[in-house]
């Protein structure tokens, strides 16, 4: 599923389910990252992301109302102390999505996990589509905090789904896609609650800085040079020009000798 295209992983998975055992449908669509969806909270009118983490059932929590849509009556909920981080969370991405992307949607979850508490940082941004070529971009930070007195230890898991098509007469057709995912564990000291937000956007902003840095000079670049070996950017003609006129140096000075 990593080697196909991010924008059909919702036919192929379908198409995966109906071939394998039922007993390892859940487990597929537990390990299997999908682009994120967007949603409109229907309190608040701000957009949200969907993704299995603020799923329960068939519903899907607002990060802004902290309510289910459509509405559960015993769905999962954060506690209070981690609602509040969440909130707080929500408003500092904004921010980071705003100055990083210039637009799209983020959302941030927060949920219990036996000692541990996980918070999970989606970012989607879709291209506009302006000289013929469009795209999108999802990324899903996934932490897990252990907190052990004034320090706390972050587990990261990070994956990044990209595809650009343009169609062009200079380019032709061209679809780059496909997903990357990277793993990182840190301490950092925490004197108050607020500081998890500070430590979880250091720790997301380096990892996407060496995932864009990864994506740009290895696959960017490795695709750019086998394009470069494989086309030629002069003509026929003017490469057969060139080739004729070596050939006739060469016989020349082997005149002279």
């Amino acid at each position: 599923m990593r080697r196909l295209p991010p924008q059909n992983v919702e036919e192929n998975l379908a198409k995966l389910l109906d071939l394998v055992h039922p007993d390892l449908v859940d487990e597929l669509l537990s390990a299997i990252d999908q682009p994120l969806k967007v949603k409109q909270c229907t309190k608040s009118g701000k957009d949200y992301l969907v993704c299995d983490y603020n799923r329960d059932g068939d519903s899907y929590r607002s990060p802004w109302s902290n309510e289910y849509d459509p509405p559960l009556q015993d769905g999962a909920l954060p506690s209070p102390t981690l609602r509040k981080l969440e909130v707080a969370a929500n408003d500092a991405f904004d921010t980071y999505r705003e100055l990083y992307y210039e637009g799209g949607v983020s959302s941030v979850y927060t949920f219990d996990i036996e000692d541990k508490f996980a918070m999970v940082v989606l970012i989607k941004k879709v291209g506009d589509g302006v000289r013929r070529m469009k795209g999108a971009w999802d990324s899903i930070h996934v932490f897990e905090v252990q907190e052990r007195g004034r320090n706390a230890h972050y587990k990261l898991t990070s994956t990044v789904m990209l595809y650009m098509i343009t169609d062009t007469q200079v380019s032709g057709n061209i679809n780059l896609s496909g997903s990357m995912t990277r793993q990182m564990e840190q301490d950092h000291p925490v004197d108050d609650p607020s500081a998890h937000i500070a430590n979880v956007g250091r720790m997301v902003e380096e990892m996407e800085s060496k995932m864009r840095h990864s994506l740009q000079e290895v696959y960017f670049g490795k695709t750019k040079d086998i394009v470069n070996d494989l086309r030629s950017i002069t003509s026929l003609e003017e490469t057969n020009r060139r080739n004729k006129l070596q050939q006739d140096l060469v016989g020349k000075l082997m005149e002279r000798q």
